[in-house]
C-alpha cells in the first residue's frame, strides 16, 4: 500500500444529537473508508491506437465529482429534487403511477434489496393497493416470489406493467413488478408507503438474477447513465413524528444543488449489496483498535432501507464501552403520540451478519451510487443542518499505514452463489430420482436362457438390487 495511502473520513456528527463534553475537540464518531480512484470532471475519450490507456488506479486517491451526464434521456434532474418524503424510522418513499389507467402509490426506496413490489390486496396498515384487474396493461408472468428481509417478508405474484415517475420523467416504462398478496411484519403501523423499490444489483433479485430489476429496466428504456443519488433530509429531526421530511432521489445522475464541496468516493467491493470497505472506527478521536476485518464481518453495506447504523456484535460492544468511557451520549430524538416530554434512543444497534450504514447515517450526506464506475460517493448535504450548523462532515485524505491492505474478510462463497449451488444440486438430485422412478416402473421382460456364469442376469441388476 505505501506510506502515502489515502482514505476517506466520514465524521458522523449526525442527527443523533451528539452531546460531548465541551473540551472534546475530535469528531465524536468517525468512519474511515477506502477512497476510490480519481476521475476528471470531463469524461475521457475512448483510447485510440495512439492514445495510451489510463493506468489502473489502486483505489487510494481523492475523486472529484464526475461529469454530469448530458445525455440523460427523458430525465429531468431538477424535477427530481424533493421527490421523496419520509423519515429514517419509517423510510423514505417516492410517488409512482402504475398501470393503465394509472394508480398512484407511495413506494419505499431501498438500496439493500432488488425487487420492485407493491401491495396487491387490502391490508390494515395501508390506505391503498395496486389492483391488477383495473389495469389494461398488466401482464402476469405466471409465477410468484417470496422475499425475506432482516425484518419482515412478503409473497407476491410476478408480472409486468407500465410505471411513471411524475417528478422526473415524461414517459412510462415497462418493468417487472410483484403484487404482494401475503406478508408478515412488512407493512407496519404508521407507515405511509404501500410498496418497495429495491435499487441494489440484480444478483439479489428473487427468485433469480434473471428477473430484470426496476433500475436496470430504467437505464435501458430511458437511456440514462447507470447511476443514481439520494438525499434524505431528516438529520436532527424526530424519527417518527407526525409529519414527514423531504428528500431527493435522482435517477440517472447527480444534481449539483443537493451537495456542497467535493464528492468523495469509496469502491464497491462486490456487486450485490452496495458493499464497501470500512477501515476503522473512532469514538471521540480514539480508535477502537480492532482488526479492520471485524468492521467488515461479513460485509459492510450502504442500505437506505435500514434505519440505524448496525454494527457487528464485537464492534457494537466496543463502541458502547468507548461511548461510556468518553461520556458521550449517542442518541436520536424520538416523538410519539401523547408524549409531552423529550425522548431519545441509541442510534446504533448490533448486527449478526453485517455492518450496515443505514438511513440515520445517510441523512447526513448526499450519497451517490455510481454503478457504472463501481463506487459509492459521499458529499456534504445542505439539508443536514441544525440551527444553521452542519451535523456531518467529510475530510481527508489521511494515512492508512496502520490499516491492513485488505479489510474485507475472505469468503469462500457469498450468499447469491450459495443459492445458485443449492438450486443446481437440487436439480441434479431431482433428475437422478426421476430416472430411478422411471426404471422402477418399467416392466422387465426376462428371457430364460442357459445360465452363463460370466453374465449377470436381470434379477441381480443394480437398480433392482438397491430397491428390493
Amino acid at each position: 500500500m505505501g506510506a502515502l495511502a489515502r482514505a476517506l473520513l466520514l465524521p458522523l456528527l449526525a442527527q443523533w444529537l451528539l452531546r460531548a463534553a465541551p473540551e472534546l475537540a475530535p469528531a465524536p464518531f468517525t468512519l474511515p473508508l477506502r477512497v476510490a480512484a480519481a476521475t476528471n470532471r470531463v469524461v475521457a475519450p475512448t483510447p485510440g491506437p495512439g492514445t495510451p490507456a489510463e493506468r489502473h488506479a489502486d483505489g487510494l486517491a481523492l475523486a472529484l465529482e464526475p461529469a454530469l451526464a448530458s445525455a440523460a434521456g427523458a430525465a429531468n434532474f431538477l424535477a427530481m429534487v424533493d421527490n421523496l418524503q419520509g423519515d429514517s424510522g419509517r423510510g423514505y418513499y417516492l410517488e409512482m403511477l402504475i398501470g393503465t389507467p394509472p394508480q398512484k402509490l407511495q413506494i419505499l426506496v431501498d438500496t439493500g434489496s432488488s425487487n420492485f413490489a407493491v401491495a396487491g390486496a387490502p391490508h390494515s396498515y395501508i390506505d391503498t393497493y395496486f389492483d391488477t384487474e383495473r389495469s389494461s396493461t398488466y401482464r402476469s408472468k405466471g409465477f410468484d416470489v417470496t422475499v425475506k428481509y432482516t425484518q419482515g417478508s412478503w409473497t407476491g405474484f410476478v408480472g409486468e406493467d407500465l410505471v411513471t415517475i411524475p417528478k422526473g420523467f415524461n414517459s412510462s416504462f415497462l418493468v417487472n413488478i410483484a403484487t404482494i398478496f401475503e406478508s408478515e411484519n412488512f407493512f407496519l403501523p404508521g407507515i405511509k408507503w404501500n410498496g418497495i423499490l429495491g435499487l441494489a444489483y440484480a444478483t439479489l433479485a428473487k427468485p433469480s438474477s434473471s428477473l430484470e430489476t426496476f433500475f436496470d429496466s430504467l437505464v435501458t428504456q430511458a437511456n440514462i447513465p447507470n447511476i443514481f443519488s439520494m438525499q434524505m433530509c431528516g438529520a436532527g429531526l424526530p424519527v417518527a413524528g407526525s409529519g414527514t421530511n423531504g428528500g431527493s432521489l435522482v435517477l440517472g445522475g447527480i444534481e449539483p444543488s443537493l451537495y456542497k464541496g467535493d464528492i468523495w468516493y469509496t469502491p464497491i467491493k462486490e456487486e450485490w449489496y452496495y458493499q464497501i470497505e470500512i477501515l476503522k472506527l473512532e469514538i471521540g478521536g480514539q480508535s477502537l483498535n480492532l482488526d479492520c476485518r471485524e468492521y467488515n464481518a461479513d460485509k459492510a453495506i450502504v442500505d437506505s432501507g435500514t434505519t440505524l447504523l448496525r454494527l457487528p456484535q464485537k464492534v457494537f460492544d466496543a463502541v458502547v464501552e468507548a461511548v461510556a468511557h468518553a461520556s458521550l451520549l449517542y442518541i436520536q430524538p424520538m416523538m410519539g403520540a401523547g408524549l409531552n416530554y423529550e425522548c431519545y434512543r441509541f442510534g446504533i444497534s448490533p448486527s449478526t451478519n453485517a455492518l450496515v450504514i443505514g438511513a440515520t447515517v445517510m441523512e447526513g450526506f448526499y450519497v451517490i451510487f455510481d454503478r457504472a464506475r463501481k463506487r459509492v460517493g459521499f458529499a456534504a448535504s445542505p439539508c443536514a443542518e441544525i440551527a444553521g450548523a452542519a451535523v456531518s462532515e467529510i475530510s481527508g485524505p489521511f494515512s492508512t499505514e496502520d490499516v491492513a491492505s485488505n479489510c474485507v474478510p475472505a469468503q469462500s462463497l457469498s450468499e447469491p452463489i450459495l443459492w445458485i449451488v443449492s438450486y443446481a444440486l437440487m436439480s441434479i438430485c431431482g433428475a437422478i430420482l426421476l430416472v430411478l422412478i422411471v426404471l422402477l416402473l418399467l416392466p422387465f421382460r426376462c428371457q430364460h436362457r442357459p445360465r452363463d456364469p460370466e453374465v449377470v442376469n436381470d434379477e441381480s441388476s443394480l437398480v433392482r438390487h438397491r430397491w428390493k
